[in-house]
């Protein structure tokens, strides 16, 4: 069965965005790794050392969210764009309560979520970090 996961990328929050997400999918990290545990470090200011340079939550059974901080000293720029976002289906109403109205916070709600005209419970949010949610769920 195919499996999607999202990656996303940050300017220096990767681990506050994390935490974040962390406290409201109630999972524990099953990886993380900062830039100082790896080959580059030495050539890594102390800051860009402590950023994360990949983290893994699993927020379902086959879903996981993945990140990273962009570090300009090694290169890299992060460019922020509009064509993702990240749909997250549960099993209840409660459920999309919950995850919508903790990824509420500091957020600009698209669409409230609520009973939609195709017969899902669903509702649409950016995120205080700039990331994209959809959050559903099915009735039938």
């Amino acid at each position: 069965m195919p499996r999607t996961d999202c990656y996303l990328n940050f300017m220096g929050n990767t681990e506050e965005a994390f935490n974040f997400y962390k406290s409201i999918f109630g999972r524990e990290f099953s990886y993380l790794v900062r830039y100082k545990d790896t080959p580059e470090a030495e050539r890594l200011s102390p800051a860009d050392q402590e950023k994360l340079m990949h983290v893994s939550l699993p927020i379902g059974e086959h879903s996981t969210l993945m990140g990273t901080d962009t570090l300009e000293s090694m290169g890299d720029k992060l460019i922020f764009g509009t064509n993702m976002s990240i749909s997250v289906s549960v099993d209840s109403k409660e459920e999309a309560d919950k995850i919508f109205n903790g990824l509420s916070q500091g957020a600009k709600v698209d669409m409230p979520i609520q009973d939609m005209f195709w017969g899902d419970y669903w509702g649409m949010l950016t995120d205080k970090f700039g990331v994209q949610w959809m959050v559903n769920f099915s009735n039938g």
